[in-house]
């Protein structure tokens, strides 16, 4: 078994570099090519299980690649940022010096963004995990930066801040698998097409 990751094409808040978790934001014009583009990446293949982030930037993405027939799944929104959406990394170092999310976390927001840690984040993504192992036959997953980088950790059997060290860019594919039928790994990582 193969699970394709696809991150979602670009949003104004992603060109700007802008924290954005529960924001749902739509795709830019660019962003749509890029989705449409993982289509080279679908197309005539079978998923015995697709799986999309309730975000309408991963569903557009789902639908302008192809995925065809989707299953949203609310463990793959993105990291909730908290008091840190919308708000990029060097706006949020002019108050925290050499903040890194992966390491300092975020602070609470208001009711629609609590905020979480990046353990809560390895919680979800062990869900997802747990019903992409139980499937038989490739697997697709189609959302945001942080979750699929903290799911590929998790995949590995890392903890789940170990995501930190897999950049991952809009509209770009990753494929995690298997070397000699058990054991986990990264077939390839943040491909653009």
């Amino acid at each position: 078994m193969n699970v394709i990751l696809l991150r979602h094409g670009e949003t104004e808040w992603s060109r700007a570099g802008r924290h954005t978790g529960r924001t749902d934001l739509p795709l830019t014009p660019h962003g749509e090519e890029e989705a449409r583009a993982l289509s080279r990446l679908v197309a005539g293949r079978s998923f015995a299980l697709v799986l999309v982030s309730p975000a309408q930037r991963a569903r557009r993405t789902a639908e302008l690649a192809g995925a065809g027939p989707y299953e949203v799944d609310p463990n793959l929104w993105e990291w909730d940022y908290g008091g840190y959406e919308g708000v990029s990394t060097p706006d949020i170092r002019e108050s925290r010096p050499g903040w890194y999310v992966w390491r300092d976390g975020v602070v609470p927001g208001d009711e629609a963004h609590p905020g979480e840690t990046v353990e809560h984040v390895g919680e979800r993504a062990d869900k997802v995990l747990a019903r992409i192992r139980s499937t038989d036959g490739d697997v697709l997953v189609v959302a945001h930066a942080h979750i699929l980088r903290v799911l590929a950790a998790r995949w590995l059997s890392l903890p789940a801040g170990h995501g930190r060290y897999l950049r991952l860019d809009t509209g770009t594919y990753s494929v995690l698998g298997h070397e000699h039928d058990d054991e986990p790994v990264l077939l390839c990582w943040n491909v653009p097409t």
